[in-house]
This record gives C-alpha cells, structure tokens and sequence, in this order.
C-alpha cells in the first residue's frame, strides 16, 4: 500500500484521539487558572496560579497524596501476589477445575459500587457483619473496620474486585508455557520452587507486567468504594486524590480549585507510570 495512501487512512481515527485527549486536558488547565465557582458564577476571571497554591496549601492535600500511593501500592502487591499463588494453584488438573475458575474471576466483574455496598454491609459491619460473627464466636471485640481502619478497609474491599483480574491474565499467560521444559525439570530432579523461580517465573514477567501497569492506572482513581464506605474519613483518613478533587468540585462547587486537583492527578499518575514502566516493567522483562 501507498504509505501517503496508509496515512490518510489513519489520519481520521489519530485526528478523533487527540482531540478526545487533548480538548479535556485543556479545558482543564484553562478552568485551573481562572476563579470559577458553581455558586458565584459572575465572579469569574484569571487568577493565575492561585487556585494551584490553594489545592497544595489544603491540610488534607499531602495525606491525600499519601493514601492514594499507600492504596495504589498494597493494592497492587496483594492482587499480584495472591493473583500469580492462584493461578499456579489452579493450572493442575483438578476435578471441577472449570467451576473453580469461572468462580475465582467472577467478583472482577462486579461492579464497584456494589461490590463496596457488599463489604460494607455484609463483611464490615460491626453490629452484623460476617467479621464481627466470628469475632464474636472466638469471644473477641468486634473490629468497626470502617471508623477504625477505614484505609485498610478499603484496600481489602479493591484487593477482593482486582486480584481475580490478576487471576485471569496469569491463567491465561500458563496455558501458553512450553510443557516439556517443565517435564525435562522434572526429570532433572528439579522440585515445584525451582520450577516456579527459574521457569514459572520469567515466563509470566511480561503478564506480570502488563497487570500492574493496567491495575496502577485504575486504582489512581479510586472514588466509588471511598464515597460508599468511608466517605474519605474519619477525618481525611481514607481520603485519596481523587476523593479530594471530588470534594473541591461537587462539596465545594470550585471548579477552578478542582481543575487544578485534576493537573495535579495527571502529573502524579504520570509520575508513577514512567516509575514502574522504566524501573518495574524493566526488570520483569529482562
């Protein structure tokens, strides 16, 4: 094919998505440097820098940034290392292994908000929840994991929806490991940790990769199971970036002060992808 042919052909869909990136983005930063609040629309006019300096100055602005890497962080450690145990576990023949596995990776397609309204009210609650029960059985004080732990909490509620997505892409990468090397290891006298560590493993780097690089971008925005549980407290305890920008924006109704949340997710989330994609992705693949 003519490659001016080829590129005018491509041009329509490349045209579409710099503009579905680029007319966001900029809207954006043009609303982060004018005062603009739902409340006061007349008031409007550039203040420069100012709404940047009035989200950085916000007492619960660090804290935010903090939880979101601790959340983004635990997450991303349980669900793949649960994830890979898993599907090392379920690659072997077993009776009704199918059940099993349409079993494991079904809580991935629940959806967050129920998902959240799940923990919350069957396994969290401190009055009758599932936890509370066998807190109670083995006559210990039932934990409120919600106003006590409110960030661990929900770790565990995105852990349980996320680590099934880590199951399925590690199941699916097995099936395509060379079996003989596996059968010749085993002759050699070769035990299931050696197998794991020198066959198992480099075979699932990539996998393992893709997984944490697609998990981090989604766990950067977290808000529905914050917003159903915690509500982002006690205090700023469960608060995350996007909590936050969500507070400024629909709590505050400053768009402007929001807008400049939204840069700040932006370079954040950028931050953290060229971390894991030179350092992480790196080394997985090598």
């Amino acid at each position: 094919m003519n490659p001016r042919l080829s590129r005018w052909l491509q041009a329509p869909s490349i045209v579409i998505l710099l503009l579905w990136m680029i007319v966001p983005l900029g809207m954006t930063i043009y609303f982060s440097t004018i005062r603009y609040n739902l409340l006061y629309p007349e008031r409007t006019g550039f203040i420069g820098w100012s709404n940047y300096e009035f989200f950085y100055t916000d007492p619960s602005f660090w804290p935010a940034v903090f939880n979101t890497l601790i959340l983004v962080g635990s997450v991303l450690a349980i669900s793949v290392v649960l994830g890979l145990a898993i599907a090392v576990l379920i690659d072997r023949p077993f009776a009704g292994r199918g059940i099993v596995r349409v079993m494991l990776i079904s809580p991935f397609f629940i959806m967050p908000t129920v998902n959240a309204l799940l923990w919350k009210n069957m396994l969290l609650n401190p009055i009758y929840g599932i936890f509370a029960a066998l807190a109670q059985a083995i006559g210990a004080e039932p934990v409120d994991w919600l106003a006590q732990l409110p960030l661990l909490s929900v770790i565990l509620i995105v852990s349980w929806q996320w680590t099934p997505f880590a199951i399925l892409i590690f199941m699916t990468s097995l099936q395509s490991q060379d079996q003989e090397q596996k059968e010749a290891a085993l002759l050699d006298g070769a035990g299931f940790l050696s197998q794991f560590f020198n066959l198992t493993l480099p075979h699932l780097a990539r996998p393992i990769a893709v997984v944490i690089l697609i998990q981090m971008i989604f766990h950067l925005s977290i808000f529905a199971e914050i917003f159903v549980t915690t509500g982002g407290g006690p205090g700023n305890q469960s608060t995350n970036l996007t909590f936050l920008i969500f507070a400024q924006a629909l709590q505050g109704f400053d768009v402007g002060v929001a807008s400049a949340g939204g840069v700040f997710a932006i370079i954040l989330a950028n931050v953290v992808a060229i971390f894991l994609v030179r350092f992480i992705g790196k080394s997985l693949t090598v």
